[in-house]
Order: C-alpha cells, then sequence, then structure tokens
C-alpha cells in the first residue's frame, strides 16, 4: 500500500515528527502539513542524499477555519506555531479563505470556497506536493492523497491542471530546480 511507504518515510524522520506533534498540538482546526517539506522529505530520502532540512524553504501548515477567514488568521496561526518551535519556517493558510485572496495574488478565475482539505489539497500546484499528512490523536499518521501518491513516490513533477497554467508550472519547476535537486525526479 503506498500510504504505508510515505508513512515509513515519515516515521523516520524523527523532525518530521516534533513538527507533526507540534501541528497537533497547536489547536489548529483540521491542521496537516503538506507541499514542499513533505515532497522534500520523500524525494531526499528517495532520490537525493537525504532530507536536507537546510533547504526546507518553509513548512506549509494547512487549516480549516470557516469562521474566521482574515489574513490575521493565517499570521495568528503561524506565531502561535513559531511559539511552540522557533526552528522551522513555518507557513500557516486557512484554506477555507482561499477564494478570498487566491485571484488576487495569483490571477486567474475566481476560486469556489473549500470546504475540505481534500478540496484544497487537490488544487495544489503539482500532483506531488498536493500530499498532506498530519499526526493525529492516537499518534496515528493520516494521508491525505486526492490525485494518490505515485508521482510523490515515483519522482514525478507533474502540473496539477485543476489551477496551475503550463506557464505558471514551468516557472515553478525553474525556481524549485527538482532535477537538480534531486537526481532521479522526472518533469
Amino acid at each position: 500500500m503506498r500510504e504505508d511507504e510515505l508513512r515509513d518515510l515519515v516515521l523516520r524522520s524523527p523532525w518530521m515528527i516534533r513538527a507533526l506533534g507540534v501541528v497537533r498540538d497547536s489547536g489548529l482546526p483540521d491542521a496537516w502539513i503538506g507541499a514542499g517539506a513533505i515532497r522534500d522529505l520523500v524525494w531526499g530520502e528517495r532520490y537525493g542524499d537525504g532530507f536536507d532540512l537546510s533547504l526546507v524553504r518553509n513548512v506549509d501548515v494547512v487549516f480549516l477555519d470557516p469562521a474566521d477567514l482574515s489574513r490575521d488568521n493565517d499570521d495568528r496561526a503561524t506565531r502561535r506555531l513559531v511559539a511552540a518551535w522557533p526552528a522551522p519556517p513555518w507557513e500557516a493558510k486557512n484554506q477555507a479563505a482561499v477564494h478570498t485572496w487566491y485571484p488576487a495574488k495569483f490571477g486567474g478565475n475566481p476560486v469556489a470556497p473549500l470546504r475540505t482539505i481534500t478540496d484544497a489539497d487537490g488544487t495544489w500546484p503539482e500532483y506531488a506536493t498536493a500530499v498532506p499528512v498530519r499526526l493525529d490523536a492516537y499518534d496515528q499518521i493520516p494521508v491525505c492523497a486526492p490525485h494518490g501518491l505515485d508521482d510523490l513516490l515515483d519522482g514525478v513533477w507533474r502540473r496539477n491542471p485543476t489551477r496551475v497554467s503550463p506557464e505558471i508550472s514551468r516557472q515553478r519547476l525553474v525556481r524549485h530546480r527538482p532535477t537538480d535537486r534531486w537526481p532521479g525526479i522526472r518533469a
């Protein structure tokens, strides 16, 4: 089962387990770690020289709080994580509020309100980054992967056409340089 492959990689990283514990204990509603931090862990372990914390640009924490759609809510959530563990470059984003700012920041059509984490991560830029995980109250690791785990675990950089144009995808590919960072990645 592919989820077990991902769980095994997460469990072998004391840093990631600590980060997941901080997120769980933060009290943020329906909070998960996803995007680049999970991709960097998996691809570093499978296609590189290991998970290099110095290359983690940010630790994307997504949560769902439909009661407060303000950008201040994101800032408060990030400060809460920093207060618990200052080292990681935390970046918390309320997925329930994405529709209020996404078109102004990135252009394109209006975004429908996102009601679940699965709705949200299903729109993330690449299939390999559209995979958040969390640590639950029983120390189990749920995985949310609406597009599956093949791209993440098999080292494939593939654009998610839901919201990302080919041009934006090419820009992201140049900026992230996955084939330089992790030999064996296919882009």
